[in-house]
């Protein structure tokens, strides 16, 4: 949890990991699927993580290639979606047990899913804690709370949105 909230200090750096998750989960799906009847029971959970971390590899890589900006900020983090349980658990629960076709299509519900969340976090960060959001000037240029943008923050506002949440359910 505590990589994923470190990279929402934005919006773009949220939907950024989120879409850097995405990819390694459609990918390592799919892949899981097709081996799941090779895989002995014995090595099944190292067996995922090694198909994991080669789709975390390859993300990095692009990133770091082709959105240079992006890598500066998340390049800490990125590795660390291999150790993301949504990930793993995932790759146990549904793909191991289903075709491919329906693991490519949890791997990209669970990843849209997982993208909004931490764009939407990233966003309430952003705005909250510069006036911005994407970037984009929402209020005067001397609004912001510093916390927001710091480590704290991101705790702080997972908090109220998961109360909000809650409030919502009921």
């Amino acid at each position: 949890m505590c990589p994923t909230l470190a990279t929402t200090t934005s919006a773009i750096n949220g939907m950024s990991m989120g879409l850097a998750t995405t990819a390694v989960l459609i990918c390592s799906n799919i892949v899981i699927s097709l081996l799941k009847n090779l895989i002995p029971d014995k090595v099944r959970i190292p067996a995922f993580i090694v198909v994991i971390a080669s789709f975390v590899t390859m993300v990095q890589l692009l990133v770091q290639a082709y959105l240079p900006a992006i890598y500066d900020a998340l390049g800490l983090f990125i590795p660390l979606i291999v150790v993301n349980c949504i990930v793993l658990g995932r790759a146990e629960a549904f793909a191991a047990k289903n075709n491919v076709g329906l693991s490519a299509l949890d791997g990209i519900g669970m990843g849209i899913g997982f993208t909004l969340a931490l764009t939407i976090l990233g966003a309430i960060r952003e705005l909250l804690g510069t006036g911005k959001i994407f970037d984009f000037a929402i209020f005067p240029e001397n609004y912001g709370m510093l916390v927001f943008v710091l480590a704290p923050g991101a705790f702080i506002a997972l908090a109220y949105v998961m109360a909000l949440v809650n409030k919502l359910k009921k």
